[in-house]
């Protein structure tokens, strides 16, 4: 596959490096041992913006970072679905308890956590852009309690899939919410990535998931749809999916997991190895290695970024994947064919 901004993304992920600074304690409140984080108890809260399977996959590598590294954790695991009052009770009663550290999922959550809890770390996992949330400083040097890991996604290369996909393209529609500041700045990006492709953007903003359908159908009459990683329309992709199907035309996204459930295809991000690698900056915080105002905000690594296709989904959205595309790409088939063996 070609991907000709491939090596600007990669740049970008190179530049953003790991600088750790040695001061704090661990959970029991002594010193932590050298040989890692095996033996050594912590209490984490983990506050979810919504259900949907990237975020799901985020929250379960976090966990399994702290699995793998034998530590035992008291896990406080709340979902607020999408609704900000419920968020803000979240973050209310985090701030309340002897939690050691906060964990954040998506833009909303980590907001919310942020604005009541200033007095032990927050590590995110699935913000787009921390700085344009007013989350961190700077990705480099957060300067407060907050940092995390960003899945900042290639909107270039996954506009350029899609073409590979459907040449003749025209005109991609986009339904985004309009109140998530992580899918504002991924429109953004696609704007200027259509305008260097020679594509026509099309958008409809939406407030909430029971508006998904109607956005998409507003959509008119375009040659393909692009979904980010938006949560409030991954929540409700179903609505977007059928769409394409009834149109016949290709829907790409912005993350695996909405490949396996019936996206044509992505150049995008394991949502969890994203969790895994929040969940081994934590453990850093916590033995004492680090702090979050110097720990820079992490990015995907490009070697966790895969071109993915569902080859079901195509055909039913009448679209024949092209075969040099399919000789690097990982088939969802493939790995259910795998899990069921």
């Amino acid at each position: 596959m070609k991907l000709s901004h491939l090596a600007r993304t990669t740049a970008v992920l190179a530049a953003i490096g790991l600088t750790v600074t040695a001061c704090g304690s661990n959970g029991d409140g002594g010193a932590a041992d050298e040989g890692g984080a095996e033996g050594e108890s912590y209490s984490i809260g983990i506050s979810q913006y919504v259900s949907h399977p990237a975020l799901d996959a985020t929250a379960a590598g976090f966990k399994e970072a702290f699995e793998t590294a034998g530590a035992e954790v008291t896990w406080d695991e709340q979902n607020s679905q999408a609704d900000q009052g419920t968020m803000n009770n979240i973050s209310g009663n985090f701030a309340q308890s002897d939690h050691d550290l906060i964990f954040a999922i998506a833009t909303p959550s980590a907001i919310s956590a942020a604005t009541a809890i200033t007095d032990r770390p927050i590590v995110f996992g699935a913000v787009t852009d921390p700085v344009d949330a007013s989350l961190v400083a700077d990705w480099e040097a957060p300067g407060g309690n907050v940092t995390g890991v960003s899945d900042m996604n290639p909107v270039h290369e996954q506009l350029e899939l899609l073409q590979q996909i459907a040449p003749d393209a025209e005109t991609v529609g986009i339904v985004y919410s309009s109140a998530e500041s992580n899918s504002v700045v991924q429109v953004e990006a696609a704007r200027d990535a259509a305008e260097e492709l020679g594509l026509e953007l099309v958008e409809r903003a939406i407030t909430n998931t029971n508006e998904v359908q109607q956005g998409v159908q507003a959509l008119g009459d375009v040659d393909a749809i692009y979904v980010p990683t938006d949560n409030t329309v991954v929540s409700g992709l179903e609505s977007v999916l059928s769409y394409g199907i009834d149109q016949q035309i290709p829907v790409i996204s912005a993350d695996t997991d909405s490949v396996e459930r019936g996206a044509v295809a992505t150049y995008g991000i394991d949502y969890h190895a994203q969790g895994v690698q929040a969940g081994e900056m934590a453990l850093r915080i916590l033995q004492g290695e680090s702090e979050p105002a110097d720990t820079p905000v992490e990015t995907v690594p490009s070697e966790d970024l895969e071109v993915v296709v569902n080859q079901e989904a195509a055909e039913q959205m009448g679209i024949t994947l092209p075969e040099d595309l399919l000789t690097d790409a990982r088939d969802v088939a493939d790995a259910e064919g795998e899990d069921e063996e």
